[in-house]
């Protein structure tokens, strides 16, 4: 009997990577992945904030309402947490923790008494990633930072990093159709924290040693970005090998804030390394995460904030409210220094996610007449394929051909409802 399974997943680009792989091992052990009526439902959880364990306490309960003989298996930071504090979440029928993670297919198998057998067929084990022409891959799980806020570290332990050797192993063995790798990471700052490596030989090495045309990151830690870093950025940057975007988290752009958070930085080094980037390339797409309403956070410690956001060559942020998260040095803080009301964390954070929007529209104009490399994406929408451009921005192509997993060049001609419209060149 054919065994049927779909999965989701919640939070970051790690999260999406480890689910990617779980898939294929499932489909390897003869499961076939569907969307209608799967006999196994994987969900990946996210515990960074409470709004995103809700989430996946929801989906649990929709999953099992909708599907009522169908078991619904749980992983990831949430799930972890549960396990940490005896947690029985309704719905879940079988809940795997991080550091078991990767025996996930086999533990499911056992679970639900099946038997290997051949390999599954599935039309959708081809993720849209993959579709896309894109390779999510994790390099390296776990953070020694501990960050005030941060709960990661007591969910996902201690830095662990694949081997360089390995890495370009998987991106030599990939599907033909692969165009871009994201090299996804918890921390990219301590990759090789275990194994001696160093993040810039592992760029370096993936450019060196595969032929893969475009190389991007999840995210990037401010301490990768480093002189050793953006020489060899400055170094290929004809070649536009390596993607012109990076998103490196902030946190808050003020000083007291930031050392409450046990960032690592001021913000006076954080902007020295984007206007270093931007030197380089003044078309390189700079994002960042915010945190709104942190612990004895005041109208000046958000005036700081919002006035660096303005004035940074940042082009778009994502913004979050502060979430007390149990163990953390943040969740005690918030026991004891005053606390910003919940009316005014959400105007706060309403005024820069404006701001972000106002920054993001005007690096978009500054795009407009000019011609990009652009990794043309599974998604059509009225005659138009949606692409993202050698800097990862997003843009609407119109054409009737299908070139998905295809680099072209495109000139964006035009903004329309805040998106970006162009045609192709060659």
């Amino acid at each position: 009997m054919t065994i049927t399974f779909n999965s989701f997943s919640f939070g970051c680009r790690v999260n999406q990577a480890e689910t990617e792989v779980l898939d294929r091992k499932l489909a390897d052990r003869g499961l076939v992945k569907t969307r209608i009526n799967p006999d196994l439902f994987i969900i990946n959880t996210c515990a960074v904030t409470g709004k995103a364990e809700r989430e996946a306490k929801q989906l649990i309960y929709r999953v099992k309402r909708k599907l009522p003989t169908t078991k619904v298996a749980v992983t990831g930071c949430a799930a972890t947490k549960w396990i940490k504090e005896s947690v029985k979440v309704e719905g879940t029928d079988i809940v795997i923790d991080n550091p078991n993670k990767d025996f996930a297919a086999d533990i499911l198998l056992k679970r639900l008494k099946i038997k290997r057998t051949k390999k599954g067929k599935t039309d959708i084990i081809n993720s849209r990633y993959l579709e896309s022409g894109r390779l999510l891959l994790k390099i390296q799980d776990g953070c020694q930072r501990f960050c005030t806020f941060c709960i990661v570290p007591y969910l996902r332990g201690q830095p662990k990093s694949d081997s360089i050797k390995k890495i370009v192993g998987t991106i030599r063995n990939s599907d033909r159709r692969v165009k871009e790798v994201i090299l996804t990471a918890i921390n990219t700052q301590a990759f090789g924290f275990d194994t001696g490596e160093k993040f810039i030989d592992l760029v370096r090495t993936v450019i060196e040693k595969t032929k893969v045309a475009r190389i991007s990151f999840g995210s990037i830690h401010p301490w990768s970005v480093t002189e050793e870093f953006l020489k060899f950025y400055d170094q290929i940057l004809p070649s536009k090998r390596l993607a012109d975007f990076f998103h490196i988290p902030l946190q808050s752009g003020s000083n007291k804030i930031l050392e409450l958070m046990r960032r690592g930085y001021t913000r006076e080094e954080f902007t020295e390394k984007l206007a270093k980037i931007k030197k380089i390339n003044p078309d390189a797409f700079i994002g960042t995460d915010i945190i709104a309403g942190f612990p004895d956070e005041s109208e000046a410690d958000f005036r700081d904030t919002y006035n660096f956001l303005r004035d940074a060559p940042i082009d778009k942020f994502h913004v979050f409210r502060f979430s007390p998260r149990e163990k953390t040095a943040a969740f005690y803080m918030s026991k004891r220094m005053k606390n910003v009301p919940s009316p005014l964390m959400k105007k706060r954070a309403a005024q820069l996610g404006k701001l972000s929007q106002q920054k993001y529209a005007s690096f978009q104009k500054s795009l407009l007449g000019r011609s990009f490399p652009a990794l043309f994406l599974l998604e059509k929408e009225d005659g138009f394929r949606r692409v993202l451009l050698s800097n990862q921005v997003p843009a609407l192509i119109e054409t009737g051909k299908d070139f998905r997993a295809e680099i072209k060049s495109v000139l964006l001609t035009e903004i329309k409802k805040g998106r970006l419209l162009g045609i192709l060149t060659n």
